[in-house]
């Protein structure tokens, strides 16, 4: 056996042998971090809650007595009963189906477009700070000049011209074209400093590629930082897409979401309460929940919050 394998092994033996005396066991940083998530109780109740949502989304379709495409004629902005669990519309539409694919289509377009600002954001920003010169001078004016597009505009057009099925695809494929610029800023910012690190400099004068170095070491070191954006983007998105719809500029029929069905509700607030309550009180549920998982995610990743101690 070679001297190297022989300190290997020595080297096992005694971290095992020092592992038993002492009690101690190592803890991944998963597992660290998901330690610290449970011991904040918002952030489980915030989980909870979330996945509650997500399986109405896909359970409420299929168990609902009427579809959210068919109208029952016969039951004319009715109240809640017990063939149309949170009433009708005015047009006879059951407000339980509506909810549910209203929620299961604005979830969509909110983890779709959150997923992909992130990812557009992290490659841009951490490249323009990385290569500095020109390329950053260049990179900041290209986005500078974005930001002052009115993308509020622009989405509505680009949702405009496609048909009723297809509409949430598009809208997703809007917010995220606008989405990602001023992201990109920050991680730009939070790049300048990683950049500047010994172990870039050394992957540099090792003949490391560019890109290599920005994939391995740059973007997983903003991991943390990442993961809460994409949490919390998930809030903004679909926020973004209520907007829209409410203003009748987003999703069209015979599709629906959260912000159409607020839409029609607003103008039946006084008659047909339940219409306009039953998406609010699903679109306050939803925001609140992701808040509090980005709350409790931010406190778990970092060693310096308040959920740090024993783990």
């Amino acid at each position: 056996m070679a001297d190297s394998e022989l300190t290997v092994t020595a080297a096992a033996v005694l971290t095992a042998e020092d592992e038993q005396s002492t009690g101690l066991r190592r803890t991944g940083r998963f597992t660290l971090i998901a330690r610290r998530f449970a011991r904040r109780r918002s952030a489980v109740v915030g989980l909870v809650l979330l996945v509650l949502l997500v399986v109405f989304a896909f359970v409420g379709p299929r168990i609902a007595q009427w579809g959210y495409d068919e109208p029952d004629f016969l039951a004319l902005a009715q109240a809640p009963s017990a063939e149309h669990w949170f009433g009708t519309t005015t047009g006879g539409s059951d407000v339980f189906a509506l909810v549910a694919r209203g929620l299961g289509r604005s979830l969509a377009i909110g983890i779709l477009s959150s997923v992909a600002i992130t990812v557009i954001a992290a490659i841009v920003g951490t490249t323009i700070a990385f290569f500095e010169g020109w390329v950053e001078r260049v990179g900041m004016w290209v986005l500078d000049m974005l930001l002052v597009i009115p993308s509020f505009l622009l989405i509505a057009m680009i949702v405009r011209s496609s048909s009723g099925a297809n509409g949430w695809i598009w809208l997703a494929f809007g917010i995220t074209v606008f989405g990602w610029i001023g992201y990109a800023r920050v991680l730009r910012t939070l790049t300048l400093s990683l950049r500047e690190l010994d172990y870039v400099h050394a992957a540099k004068y090792m003949g490391v590629r560019s890109f290599t170095i920005i994939r391995r070491h740059l973007i997983p070191n903003l991991g943390s930082v990442l993961i809460i954006q994409t949490v919390l983007g998930v809030v903004a998105a679909v926020n973004a897409e209520t907007a829209l719809s409410f203003l009748g500029l987003g999703i069209k029929a015979p599709d629906t979401s959260l912000g159409t069905i607020l839409q029609a509700g607003q103008s039946v607030i006084l008659t047909a309460p339940w219409v306009l309550i039953a998406p609010s009180v699903a679109l306050v549920l939803l925001t609140f929940s992701v808040q509090l998982i980005g709350d409790g995610l931010r406190d778990a990743i970092d060693p310096n919050s308040r959920s740090g101690g024993r783990a």
